[in-house]
């Protein structure tokens, strides 16, 4: 029987760099992944995802090249050309990962592994022991009953990723961050798009402000939105797709070549032992205390199997805070109220904190700011002047209780405000730190400007 320090089951955006870290801090480390390394993220998930939608960002830059003052005839896209980039963008990073494994001296044991008593890891047989298992097993598109996918008419991300033909009309049930993203994608290369969302407005986890400010984008675009709607049910029996729509007003029934079921995510923890080993689990996560370990002494589980937001990033820290506390060091637990949300649709959305109405739902006096990009220079000059900043400030103390941002490249903007968050500065520091001119990044001082009354260029 082989013997490790630590052994990782999954090698996601949390598995791998658990893995990694682990090596770093000392620790004789197994990887254990059934299918390709980097998990979801890679393969399936963030990173191919971004690669379809750069692809819809040129094209739409291409059939908007005139705004620009440039000609440009003719332009095309190649769906199946735009999907063969997207799989090798991820194929690239896998390997890279794989690199990463061989570089950091980790063995990566290939099969489904199995829980087993005693600290083991059972795969395809073979049975590995270890000081510490982390469960790092990810998850996978959820879903419901009213919807069930059968790959080809009905289908989830994965799907979405690899169609070999261009539906001429979609139906994306769900507006997270999955579904108004392949909304945006397939929009923007001439798929007639419609989403359907339950609740009453699109990106419901996002601020009211942001979530207006992207439906007036996307049907500016062409993309119909249905809020306060429900899909009750789906006829596949003919060449394309009936789903039947439950709205305030009545049925309606919508057709479409394909329906994307992007309702959320189901943690993959069946079947890999948690019963056996005694592992505590409630409504499909698996119970950890602040530095990841289960009810189980030697067991440990992080990422999408846990309460936790169901992030990349998240997964990430969370396993490196893991390790480095099995290692003696001394660690702060996760501060969850301080993560950030990145959302690639066009504009992008990128958030962290509390939103407006949450910080006044606990009472909060706040003083909140807004700048628009219509007043940046930079977003002027660049041709993406649609969206915003907003930032909300505690007004007795400055505290930054949060920060909204919609528009071209805020995704990136959005790590100033975690840092500053996460330093505890105040309105007033951040007014007072110069930002750079032309940028989309004044904007967030901007913001703050506008909050403390004090806003120049608006």
């Amino acid at each position: 029987m082989s013997k490790y320090d630590i052994i990782v089951l999954g090698s996601g955006p949390g598995g791998y760099v658990t893995a990694i870290r682990a090596s770093q801090l000392g620790f004789k480390t197994a990887v254990v992944e059934k299918e390709s390394l980097g998990g979801v993220c890679l393969n399936w998930g963030c990173i191919p995802t971004k690669a379809l939608l750069k692809s819809a960002q040129v094209f739409e830059y291409l059939k908007h090249a005139e705004d620009y003052g440039l000609k440009v005839s003719g332009a095309e896209h190649d769906f199946g050309a735009v999907v063969k980039r997207s799989r090798g963008v991820a194929e690239g990073m896998s390997n890279g990962v794989k690199f990463l494994m061989k570089k950091n001296k980790i063995d990566v044991i290939e099969g489904f592994g199995t829980l087993k008593t005693g600290k083991k890891v059972e795969v395809d047989g073979t049975v590995y022991s270890a000081d510490h298992i982390i469960i790092a097993t990810g998850a996978r598109s959820r879903e419901l009953p009213s919807l069930p996918q059968d790959g080809k008419k009905v289908i989830g991300y994965r799907q979405a990723m690899t169609l070999e033909k261009q539906p001429k009309k979609m139906i994306v049930v769900g507006s997270g961050a999955i579904g108004v993203e392949f909304a945006y994608f397939y929009n923007s290369l001439g798929t007639e798009v419609t989403i359907v969302e339950y609740l009453d407005k699109i990106v419901p986890v996002e601020d009211d402000d942001v979530s207006k400010q992207l439906e007036r984008s996307f049907k500016k675009s062409g993309i119909k939105i249905m809020t306060s709607a429900e899909v009750t049910s789906v006829d596949t029996s003919g060449a394309g797709v009936k789903a039947t729509v439950k709205t305030k007003k009545g049925e309606e029934v919508l057709e479409a070549d394909i329906v994307l079921s992007a309702v959320g995510i189901k943690s993959n923890i069946e079947n890999i032992g948690l019963e056996d080993v005694g592992i505590a689990v409630d409504r499909d996560k698996i119970l950890v205390n602040d530095f990841y370990q289960t009810n189980i002494p030697g067991y440990y589980a992080i990422g999408d199997v846990t309460p936790g937001q169901a992030l990349a990033h998240v997964a990430s820290a969370e396993g490196i805070l893991c390790v480095e506390k099995i290692a003696g060091q001394h660690v702060e637990a996760l501060d969850y109220g301080n993560i950030p949300g990145c959302t690639y649709c066009s504009p992008e959305i990128a958030s962290v904190g509390l939103t407006e109405a949450q910080a006044k739902a606990q009472g909060l006096d706040v003083k909140i700011g807004k700048f628009p990009f219509s007043a940046s220079g930079k977003a002027s000059a660049s041709g993406a002047k649609d969206g915003f900043v907003k930032v909300i400030f505690d007004a007795k103390y400055g505290e930054w209780l949060g920060c909204h941002m919609i528009g071209a490249g805020v995704t990136d903007m959005i790590a100033e405000a975690v840092l500053g968050r996460k330093l505890e500065t105040t309105g007033h520091e951040v007014l007072k730190t110069v930002h750079p001119h032309p940028t989309m990044s004044e904007a967030v001082m901007e913001a703050v400007a506008a909050a403390y009354d004090e806003v120049i260029h608006l």
